[in-house]
């Protein structure tokens, strides 16, 4: 997974710095070239390695080809911030993850712009980073994360760049908030794992594909995503559409307002 989310990272990047044509789908939601040339590349390397395993892809998925799942299949958004890659912001990600009985299992996100790297395992509860060359990354030099301790002068929030919503502000007066920061794709959820924020609330609409990956990071780390019954959040849904959640570090987050 770790290679696939490389490989596919420095592709997108090679067109992120050169140039790409932006189209729209059904949804009305933006798709580029370096879309689909990353899907294809993932698509390929778990075909390879996991030839009996189910994968629900983004691009495949909106095209309508959206395989039947089991108690094991790859949830995999190949550029996760579209919007991010599109206006040259940099925080978008390559993301791909396994789940295993509704939860993630593995998951893998990398920031090709950057070079940022995050993998996980869930269950042997390892999740890890790596700082590598954007222009010629190559897996190796993981270090351990995990969340931390909410610091005394206030949380730090992370929410979406692109998509925030009035009701996420609601929801964050219910704390002390010390600093919040604006991050675009599953970059929030790895922010968390990795001590550098505390809370990351999502209350919009969301797919399976962008999150899981980000949320196997979180859980290897410690933290957790819940539901709005509370509940952690479950993959293998109807149509693969996420209710509101919230992710958080280490402590119990305020339940979300039905």
């Amino acid at each position: 997974m770790i290679v696939a989310a490389l490989e596919a990272g420095r592709a997108a990047n090679r067109i992120y710095h050169g140039g790409f044509e932006i189209q729209a789908k059904a949804d009305a939601s933006p798709v580029t070239t370096a879309d689909h040339v990353a899907e294809e590349i993932i698509l390929r390397h778990l075909a390879r390695h996991a030839p009996n395993t189910p994968v629900v892809a983004e691009e495949q998925a909106a095209s309508g080809n959206i395989p039947a799942v089991a108690a094991e299949f790859f949830l995999v958004d190949p550029l996760d911030g579209t919007k991010e890659f599109i206006h040259r912001r940099g925080d978008f990600t390559v993301n791909i993850a396994l789940i295993r009985d509704g939860l993630p299992a593995l998951g893998v996100v990398y920031a090709p712009a950057t070079g940022r790297l995050f993998a996980a395992d869930v269950g042997a509860a390892r999740a890890m980073r790596a700082e590598l060359d954007p222009a010629d990354p190559v897996a190796g030099g993981l270090v351990p994360i995990h969340v931390r301790e909410v610091p005394a002068a206030g949380l730090t929030a992370v929410a979406s760049r692109s998509h925030r919503t009035p009701e996420t502000d609601v929801y964050l007066a219910h704390y002390a908030i010390a600093d919040l920061v604006a991050v675009g794709s599953s970059l929030k959820f790895c922010l968390v794992a990795s001590g550098e924020a505390d809370l990351y609330p999502r209350l919009g609409p969301t797919m399976e594909w962008d999150t899981a990956a980000g949320h196997a990071v979180l859980s290897a780390a410690g933290g957790r995503v819940a539901g709005p019954d509370g509940l952690p959040l479950r993959y293998g849904k109807s149509q693969f559409r996420n209710p509101w959640f919230v992710a958080s570090g280490d402590f119990v987050p305020h339940a979300i307002a039905a």
